[in-house]
């Protein structure tokens, strides 16, 4: 055990950046999840809003994680490029997916000509779509060559709210029964699986490095300048921050260079995060039309608004810095749900009981119990 002072540690530029990430990205995928449910019923497209989980699946979550995980634990070596092509994908889109939004809205205040070069898969492609592809592919292709951390972080992020957006949870029964069951999941691969397997799983897949398709397209073309460029790749399924990160951008190779967030201690968290944030819309939109006034935008971006997602949040914010500092202290990894769980769903259950919300939460509104949810216009 180490003693308390070494805490001061959690004041330096990586565990604050890190910090202040996880944070941002679970608040962003939470509002993305929001407005996206809002663009496909504006599109008349409400059946590929979202896949909303009901007990079964989310049961299922946490045992096919496991398999996954064990999968990558024993056969990695030989997956690994596989995996390797199959993120890249996953990243392009999730990237696209991200950043559309905000195209299209510098699209309309400045009135860019906008025409159609193709139709695929029925639904047309415009000139700024293609620019749009074309810059999260070369992304993605960035990445590949230089495996840089600000690379893997932009790509996980985008994972991680696409992720949330299109995976949902219709009301917090069945989230605390998702949320519990990776409360296991995390404590036993993180703590016990070394008793069974003969090392810490969860530690070890999350630390192996994948090999880089690019480098071996090199070898067989004999290209040594490509591939002394190339290197083997940290897949984006974490956030990492180099521990000199105002010392310089470029830290050694070994895994203690970095500090790490794997994106389901983000994603899980953030999948409460969007339901209640939607909850609170919902409730902020209903006050409105029962006193048959329209609430203004700036009445539903407010805390007295969205008043449940403030509590997650915070909730988030103290599990996050709590892991960290039991992974000071203890010096060893820690399983972030442990902490997170209890931090998050906590709060939100003691909270709408004391409001006599909890049974309306608990069972879902009928909106959430339906893909078909109707967003107004936030």
């Amino acid at each position: 055990m180490e003693p308390l002072w070494k805490l001061a540690y959690l004041l330096e530029p990586a565990p604050v950046a890190l910090i202040l990430t996880a944070i941002a990205v679970s608040y962003g995928s939470a509002f993305r999840a929001l407005n996206y449910g809002k663009e496909m019923e504006k599109n008349r497209d409400l059946s590929e809003a979202s896949i909303t989980l009901d007990r079964s699946q989310a049961l299922m979550i946490p045992i096919v994680s496991s398999c996954s995980l064990l999968m990558m634990f024993y056969l990695f070596s030989s997956v690994s490029q596989i995996l390797t092509a199959f993120t890249a994908v996953a990243s392009a889109s999730s990237l696209y997916f991200c950043l559309f939004p905000y195209i299209a809205q510098i699209k309309s205040q400045f009135g860019l000509a906008d025409p159609f070069v193709s139709r695929c898969c029925s639904k047309p492609f415009t000139r700024i779509q293609g620019l749009l592809m074309l810059l999260c592919v070369g992304t993605v292709i960035a990445w590949l060559v230089t495996g840089h951390w600000i690379l893997n972080n932009l790509l996980g992020i985008s994972l991680c709210i696409a992720f949330v957006s299109h995976v949902r949870l219709p009301n917090i029964k069945i989230c605390a029964m998702l949320l519990v069951c990776l409360f296991v999941y995390d404590i036993f691969w993180v703590f016990y699986s070394e008793r069974f397997f003969g090392a810490n799983v969860m530690v070890s897949v999350a630390t192996q490095q994948a090999s880089n398709p690019i480098h071996t397209v090199a070898n067989s073309l004999s290209l040594p300048g490509l591939r002394m460029i190339t290197k083997k790749l940290e897949l984006p399924v974490k956030i990492v921050f180099p521990r000199n990160l105002l010392g310089g951008v470029v830290p050694g190779n070994a895994a203690a260079d970095f500090m790490m967030l794997g994106l389901g201690d983000m994603a899980i968290p953030s999948m409460l995060l969007a339901l209640v944030f939607c909850f609170d819309h919902r409730k902020s939109r209903d006050s409105g039309s029962i006193l048959d006034i329209p609430l203004p935008k700036e009445d539903i971006s407010s805390p007295k608004g969205f008043k449940y997602i403030w509590y997650a949040l915070s909730g988030y914010s103290v599990g996050l810095v709590t892991a960290l500092s039991a992974g000071i202290l203890t010096h060893s990894p820690q399983p972030a749900l442990l902490y997170l769980v209890p931090s998050t769903l906590g709060p939100i259950i003691v909270i709408s009981w004391m409001r006599k919300e909890l049974a309306e939460l608990w069972e879902g509104s009928p909106s959430n119990l339906s893909e078909k949810t109707h967003f107004t216009e936030v």
